[in-house]
């Protein structure tokens, strides 16, 4: 497999392709997630236009086919982080990280000064990776549709002026 790839920003014409990455990612949980959780999650082509119409949407890019997304948006200060998948064959290939890096900087030029995300329980291996790149639990936990959804933050570097110049 190449694993070769870019990282863009979405448009809506990738909505079908961002919903095909979705439901590819999370299959392997449809029955660990509440039916409303899951159709939250992977979303339908109007929630998807919805979501490329209030947040950063991107997208890794391999040989014209999406293989990994994430949006993120900014509230003031603070960052929130939503939808990253990868699809199943191109985990551990990079993707997920270059995503994430890649948001996160996007939040930096918006001048955030935390990040949040949110993940159920049975995404045990999202949050591993979330908390090797640097987030905490914050010990919040609300209702997504009758599951648990756990809040994890990170606190970001803002680059001092002088590394700017």
């Amino acid at each position: 497999m190449n694993i070769s790839f870019q990282i863009r920003n979405a448009n809506p014409e990738d909505g079908e392709a961002l919903l095909a990455c979705l439901a590819a990612a999370f299959e392997k949980y449809r029955e660990k997630y509440t039916p409303e959780a899951f159709a939250d999650t992977v979303l339908d082509s109007e929630s998807v236009q919805q979501r490329l119409r209030t947040m950063q949407v991107l997208v890794a890019v391999s040989e014209d086919r999406i293989v990994g997304t994430i949006g993120c948006t900014a509230h003031g200060p603070d960052g929130h982080l939503r939808g990253m998948a990868v699809l199943p064959d191109w985990q551990g290939t990079g993707v997920a990280t270059a995503l994430l890096q890649t948001a996160e900087a996007e939040l930096v030029k918006l001048e955030c000064q935390c990040i949040t995300l949110d993940t159920t329980q049975p995404l045990k291996r999202a949050a591993r990776f979330y908390e090797r790149n640097g987030f905490s639990p914050s010990g919040r936990v609300s209702d997504f549709f009758g599951m648990n959804l756990y809040e994890y933050v990170k606190p970001l570097r803002l680059p001092r002026v002088e590394e700017m110049q």
